[in-house]
């Protein structure tokens, strides 16, 4: 795929000046942390387990995670981000691959969190990315999405209205449970959706 190839190449270019750029963000951006925060409080809440942040940069999320308690790892295309990443957490698992072939088990993972890293999927691949969420989540698993708001695409960079990437995770087999609009006075806003794969029970119609 030539955008997959265009994305990983350009993040493989800027990725010491993005570690830089984003090591203290979470700090900076207190709202996106509190995102992060509710996310592993509700993984915690649902029995822990495996976690992964798929399109982890340089692991900055993955740290958080892992520091509120999260067995935490990451994903990303960029092979230099991941060294970047391994170097700079040491601790932490990193790995290099695609959201839209994931190398993980089927129900393997008690949360998948993708932070405004489904923002470079066309509109076209992204079912076929948030089915391999759902696959590789358990029943009850916790998704958490973070992405910019509009109705735009530039070359690399993709923005979605909140109605939008819900419909898609409804249609993928997601339960939506929470939505949080991030400055919405600003020119590009962002958004943060909460899912959750349906347990057995509940996709059987028993609940």
């Amino acid at each position: 795929m030539t955008w997959l190839n265009e994305t990983r190449d350009s993040y493989d270019a800027i990725a010491s000046s993005y570690a830089d750029e984003t090591r203290d963000l979470l700090d900076r951006k207190l709202y996106v942390r509190a995102g992060v925060v509710l996310f592993a409080e509700l993984v915690h809440a649902n029995g822990g387990g495996p976690v992964a942040d798929i399109g982890c940069g340089p692991g900055h999320t993955t740290a958080l995670l892992r520091e509120l308690g999260a067995e935490a790892f990451g994903i990303d295309l960029s092979p230099e981000m991941i060294e970047i990443a391994r170097r700079e957490h040491p601790g932490a698992r990193f790995e290099i691959g695609s959201m839209t072939d994931l190398q993980l088990d089927d129900g393997s993972l008690a949360g998948v969190l993708a932070w405004w890293s489904l923002i470079h999927i066309p509109d076209e691949a992204v079912p076929g990315v948030l089915g391999q969420f759902l696959r590789v989540l358990r029943p009850g698993g916790v998704l958490a999405v973070g992405f910019h708001v509009g109705e735009r695409s530039t070359e690399h960079t993709h923005y979605r209205t909140p109605s939008r990437v819900a419909g898609w995770l409804r249609e993928a087999g997601f339960t939506i449970e929470a939505q949080h609009l991030l400055r919405p006075d600003d020119p590009t806003p962002g958004a943060i959706l909460f899912g959750r794969r349906p347990d057995v029970a509940m996709a059987d119609g028993r609940r």
